[in-house]
Formats: structure tokens, sequence, C-alpha cells
């Protein structure tokens, strides 16, 4: 059975961009058949708030989107993490780091990829073993790793070049978002991963994760991200963009989810629909690849 999942973190309002990717998921999964699960990715404790996390799930409810399986939030989910970790030490795939987040930044002329990633400068690969309360990062084999995206076709990236070594977890006690997502992907059986494009580039990176931690592959997709009239980033508007924003303005929910529905390929206009009437016109072929502009009267 094709299981997907919509993960986003309770750090603020879901706006259009996020609207967006977890219809195209549902979407997918419900055109297949599929059990389409909702997780709440809070690993980030500090940033992330339960009431937010509640409110999206309202938010996606009220569109129709609701999960089909109890929502599982990240914040439980310790130990699972905790077991990962002592999984890839035993492999000896894990190192401590030293760095600070100002060692970083304070690099030199460090480049650049189009995805704004810098990789990691492999600055403390040698250091020998420290124990599990030190921060602690993947050691990444060369060679290049290809999947197939479901929007963007065959792609190819090396992580070791792209991303460098990715940490897993925190000096400050946290785990870090590759490893939560490449495990909970694992424990939840998830087989079709949609999101943004601004998640490309880590792909591979967590690809070469599940491959260290014995896990099956899913399936990719990446969006277009959705953008301002003039093609701009949304940046602090994307806020507003959300459901009560929108509705505050005049514009309903039906209305909402026919522009997306539009924006996806699944009607020619964007006109007011439902999300059951959009699910027979969806088809990755028909998904446009490019950035999306939101509508100027909803800006």
């Amino acid at each position: 059975m094709t299981i997907g999942r919509f993960a986003p973190s309770p750090t603020g309002t879901l706006h259009l961009g996020n609207l967006r990717t977890a219809l195209a998921s549902w979407l997918s999964i419900k055109s297949q058949g599929g059990r389409w699960i909702i997780r709440m990715e809070d690993v980030d404790g500090p940033r992330c708030h339960r009431g937010l996390g509640d409110q999206q799930l309202r938010d996606l409810a009220a569109m129709g989107m609701e999960s089909d399986a109890p929502v599982m939030w990240q914040s439980d989910r310790s130990p699972s993490y905790r077991t990962a970790l002592h999984a890839l030490h035993a492999q000896h795939q894990l190192y401590p780091c030293h760095c600070t987040r100002r060692d970083l930044q304070n690099l030199a002329s460090a480049p650049h990829d189009e995805d704004g990633l810098r990789p990691y400068p492999d600055l403390c690969r040698h250091r020998p073993w420290e124990g599990f309360e030190a921060a602690l990062r993947l050691r990444l084999p060369d060679g290049s790793v290809e999947w197939a995206d479901a929007v963007l076709g065959s792609q190819r990236d090396d992580p070791a070049r792209l991303t460098g070594d990715p940490l897993l977890f925190r000096r400050d006690g946290l785990f870090a978002y590759h490893l939560a997502v490449v495990v909970d992907d694992g424990f939840q059986e998830i087989t079709e991963i949609v999101r943004g494009m601004d998640l490309r580039g880590v792909t591979a990176t967590q690809i070469r994760l599940q491959e260290a931690l014995g896990l099956p592959r899913p399936a990719y997709a990446h969006l277009g991200l959705v953008t301002a009239p003039d093609g701009s980033r949304l940046g602090k508007r994307a806020g507003a963009l959300g459901l009560e924003g929108l509705h505050q303005r005049g514009i309903g929910i039906d209305e909402i989810i026919g522009w997306l529905g539009w924006s996806l390929g699944c009607q020619e206009l964007p006109e007011p629909s439902t999300i059951g009437k959009l699910v027979a016109g969806f088809q990755w072929s028909r998904v446009p690849s490019g950035a999306i502009r939101i509508p100027a009267t909803w800006a």
C-alpha cells in the first residue's frame, strides 16, 4: 500500500505553500487508494508550540484533510532516535563535532550551492569518540546518489560534497532534523514523500542515512515554491496567507482549494472546488515544476 505523509513543524501558521504541499500529497495518495498520515515535526522543542500544531491540524481538517492514523509528535519519539544513534555508532559511522554555528558562519568564503547549502568542512571528522553526550555527525561516503523525482525527473547529487556530514545530535541535547525525519519515515513505512523545492538539496543526504540504518527508500516529489505575485519570496508575508488571514479578506476555503488544485494541474481554471472533486484530475505529469505566484488580490 502507498503511504504518504505531511509533516509540518508547529512553529507558525500553515501558509499557502504548506497547504499546497499537503494537498499534493493528499491527492497523490488518495488517487492511489493509499493511506495519508500527518506527523508533527516538533523535535526542535524551543521553536515549537503544541497549540500551533493543534491549529495546523484544524486548518487541514477544514480543507478536508485528516490523518488516516493517529497524529505522531516527534517530541514523543526520543527513545527511537537514541536507538538509531547507537546503531550508527556500532557501525563506526558517527563522530563528535565541537563546531559552533558561529564557527561555521565565520569560515572564510565557503561556497554555497544553488540551493543555498554550505557543506560541512570536516573540521572534526577525525576526532576520537567521546560518547553520546557530544554533538554527533554522520560520516558520509563519497559518491553520487540517484533518484527519480515525480516532478523534477531523474536527479543526482553527491551529498558528501553538497551538504557534507550531517548533524544528527545537537550539543544542546536535541535530536537533529535529518535523524528524526528518516527514522520516523521508516517507522511509519512511508513510501512517498512530497515536499517543497527548498528541501530537494538534502534528499541525497537523507537517502544515505536511510541506507546506513537499513531503511527502504521512499519515492520523492519536490514542488516549486509559492511566491509573491512579483515572483519574490513571501518572507514575513507568508503568515498572513493562511486560512484565517485569507478568510478575513473574504476568500473562502473552496476558493483556496480551487486555486491550489489549479496550481497542481487538477483543473483548467482556478474555480472554487473541494478536495474530493480534485482527486480524479490529479496526475504528477500535470504538476508544474516551477514556482507558483499567488493572485495579486490575495497578497
